[in-house]
């Protein structure tokens, strides 16, 4: 999708703090943290949102690349004992970004704290 932001990060065309690639996912840090780590995982491809990556034949391979980019990141930051991993799907969830992404916050204790 030519006017996605994530799209452009993820083509390194915009610059931001990435903190994990591979060849499904990029990872860098939120511009607006809720949690002392808020890093978001962004699959390459365009999906628009949980929902429709049911549709998309590499859904296993991306939930994959998500999973092992978590685990990475969750180590990397020292909070593997604790974090939350949230993705918003369509407007009514609170999605601003329509772009499949994955929000891993931690890095305190987050009782009840939600984005």
């Amino acid at each position: 999708m030519q006017d996605c932001i994530f799209c452009k990060i993820a083509k390194h065309e915009i610059e931001t703090e990435m903190v994990y690639e591979d060849d499904f996912v990029v990872a860098f840090k939120d511009m607006n943290p809720v949690a002392p780590v808020h890093i978001l995982i962004v699959p390459k491809e365009h999906v628009n949102n949980f929902y429709e990556l049911a549709t998309n034949s590499q859904k296993a391979l991306i939930m994959g690349a998500v999973t092992d980019a978590a685990a990475a990141i969750a180590d990397q930051f020292g909070t593997s004992d604790g974090f939350r991993l949230i993705t918003n799907n369509g407007k009514d969830a609170g999605q601003t970004v329509f772009h499949l992404h994955f929000h891993l916050i931690g890095g305190e204790v987050l009782g009840a704290k939600l984005i």
